[in-house]
């Protein structure tokens, strides 16, 4: 697990050496404990490291015999023990047992083409100065970050945004991602929040060189066909799929364990830890002293029934202080909270180990959300036209529909967006995904946007943040396959989500545990905006710092809180997304210097959070 970051100038001009220290100084978190850079006629590679494979022999950049490639990665390959195996005796033969040297010797003995060799979760730079290329990779489903800015003359890389900010990447706001911001309450990728800077898209590699930069997919989830099984044959190839994902992420040099919250997800990923380790999983949860949001009893019956080493931690509810900090870590706005209690459970497990599994994809592959059951409990669900049945679900992703986007907008921002709509980003994705049953194209939908765009983005960051890597065993590349040759009618049946994968762990994790209602990991903050926080989101809402900004109509803005505080309409979501746009304003774009500083707070974001007197209607 690293940080990468570097550039290609197309007329040989080097980095001002500060600012290329400086890209990588800014990922230090995410590898505390080695750095390389690699430079080179106006090219350079570089990473940070975080040891968790071959810790005396994984330094990077890593590179061939005749110095004319050279290559670094984030993440773990984690069947590059059998890639190892293959190539002894070769002449592409390992010396060392770093997964990264596996990327070089499989590069050079089989080019580009090697991609289609590896498991894992990755983002890879690869320099062939033989053609003079530099070739960015992006993993199958994004779990890894990789985002590009290209001026035409250099073209910078990084895991983080906040690293190419360092190296000069002018800071200014792309109204277009924020249009789609406010409808899927997370920027979609490619788009960043920043005009300029877009996310390589997951299963897309980049090729780069004088001519300029040409982006090509490599992998897609949707050239998948559905089959015929029985239950039991779908059961069986399941647990055999997804206990051997399970099985591979156990390869780690350094101590290890799992996120635990006791729900289907996670207590499955223990249990199947469990089977293949000696001693005991060690797992962390988080506990609420509020008992309406605490799941920590469901996650004590589980680390119990697995005989886990378990850690859990109780804590408030109102941990709002983080919020600064994950916008921080994020780069992006996103209107999710949980991000923040992510952030405390990733703190608690660092404080022993460098590695965990996390449950995250269960929900995305099998219809885990209880929006995936109440939107296809509607009759029309299956009736509807394509063209009806496209909107219906676009607009149940939408946080914001588009009329309310203009109602929002002040007349500059209006102008800037144009006639923009966000359906742009969710129908080429339908068309992907039509030759799908139903269930598995608002199921494809969620993995391309909301797993990549959001939900993957809270372990990687909120765990880089504290130098803590997450695997996550569901989106093994067989386990994503596996479940998109399913029938969507296996996923979601007679109200019941997760169908077929509930009744194939439920002997291993127990009923309890299996078919438990889903509880979602997150705080109040909705109550909390209409008393002791309802100040707060004045003063941040309609502050004269943020009026002044220009970007949305205040009287629509003042009617959303009005509306809310008085509870005539929960508007807890639009609020939250809405104050995260200005945090992330006030930590990215308003500092006239971007600098290596930590990460900032509410103080000094000019906010106040708890003794903003308490608004009143």
């Amino acid at each position: 697990m690293c940080g990468i970051f570097g550039y290609y100038d197309r007329h040989h001009v080097r980095m001002d050496d500060a600012r290329l220290q400086a890209m990588g100084r800014l990922l230090r978190h995410r590898g505390p404990d080695d750095t390389g850079v690699r430079e080179r006629d106006g090219i350079a590679i570089g990473n940070r490291r975080l040891s968790i494979i071959d810790i005396a022999g994984g330094h990077q950049p890593f590179v061939s015999d005749d110095k004319t490639i050279a290559i670094v990665q984030n993440g773990e390959i984690f069947n590059h023990v059998e890639l190892a195996a293959e190539l002894s005796g070769t002449p592409f033969e390992c010396r060392t047992h770093s997964d990264t040297e596996v990327l070089l010797r499989l590069y050079e003995r089989d080019g580009i083409d090697f991609l289609h060799r590896l498991n894992g979760m990755f983002a890879i730079a690869i320099h062939d100065a033989r053609i003079d290329t530099l070739f960015l990779i992006r993993d199958r489903i994004g779990v890894k970050p990789l985002y590009i800015h290209d001026d035409g003359t250099r073209l910078c890389f990084a895991s983080e945004i906040k690293s190419l900010l360092s190296a000069g990447v002018p800071r200014k706001m792309d109204p277009v991602a924020l249009h789609h911001y406010l409808t899927f309450n997370y920027v979609p990728p490619p788009h960043t929040l920043f005009e300029g800077i877009r996310h390589l898209m997951p299963g897309h590699l980049a090729r780069i060189d004088r001519a300029g930069c040409t982006e090509s997919r490599w992998w897609s989830l949707a050239d998948q066909q559905a089959e015929t099984r029985t239950e039991g044959d779908w059961i069986d190839a399941f647990n055999e799929t997804l206990d051997d994902a399970v099985r591979l992420r156990l390869r780690s040099d350094v101590p290890f364990g799992a996120f635990l919250s006791g729900g289907v997800d996670s207590s499955t990923v223990v249990g199947m830890m469990s089977r293949h380790m000696t001693e005991p999983v060690n797992t962390y949860a988080i506990g609420f002293h509020e008992e309406r949001f605490d799941e920590s009893p469901y996650a004590a019956r589980a680390a119990e029934l697995f005989g886990t080493r378990h850690t859990l931690q109780k804590v408030d509810a109102d941990m709002l202080d983080l919020w600064p900090l994950a916008v921080w870590h994020c780069d992006q706005p996103h209107g999710d909270v949980s991000f923040l209690p992510t952030y405390r459970v990733a703190q608690l497990a660092a404080r022993e180990v460098k590695v965990v599994l996390t449950g995250d994809g269960g929900d995305e592959l099998f219809a885990g959300y209880d929006k995936h059951r109440n939107f296809f409990a509607r009759p029309t669900a299956a009736s509807a036209s394509d063209a009806d049945f496209r909107h219906a679900y676009h607009a149940n992703l939408s946080l914001f529909d588009e009329a309310a986007k203009r109602t929002l907008y002040s007349g500059t921002l209006s102008r800037q967006i144009g006639d923009v709509d966000s359906r742009s980003v969710t129908d080429p994705l339908f068309d992907d995904a039509r030759h799908m049953d139903r269930i598995n194209q608002a199921l494809y939908i969620d993995m391309q946007l909301l797993l990549s765009g959001n939900n993957l983005v809270k372990p990687d960051r909120m765990g880089m943040a504290v130098s803590l890597e997450a695997r996550t065993p569901f989106l093994d590349y067989r386990m994503m396959e596996l479940a998109f040759r399913m029938p969507g009618s296996l996923k979601l049946k007679d109200g019941e989500t997760k169908y077929l994968y509930k009744k194939a762990v439920s002997s291993l994790i127990g009923n309890d545990l299996a078919y438990r209602r889903k509880q979602m990991f997150t705080v109040p903050v909705g109550e909390w905006f209409r008393d002791s926080l309802s100040g707060f989101v004045e003063e941040v809402l309609l502050g004269e710092r943020t009026i002044g900004r220009g970007l949305f109509d205040p009287k629509v803005v003042r009617t959303l809180i009005d509306e809310h505080r008085g509870s005539k309409t929960d508007r807890t979501r639009e609020l939250r997304a809405l104050i995260a746009v200005e945090l992330w304003a006030r930590t990215f774009i308003d500092p006239t210097d971007f600098v290596d500083v930590a990460a900032p707070d509410f103080q000094s974001l000019g906010l106040d959070l708890r003794t903003a007197p308490v608004a009143r209607s």
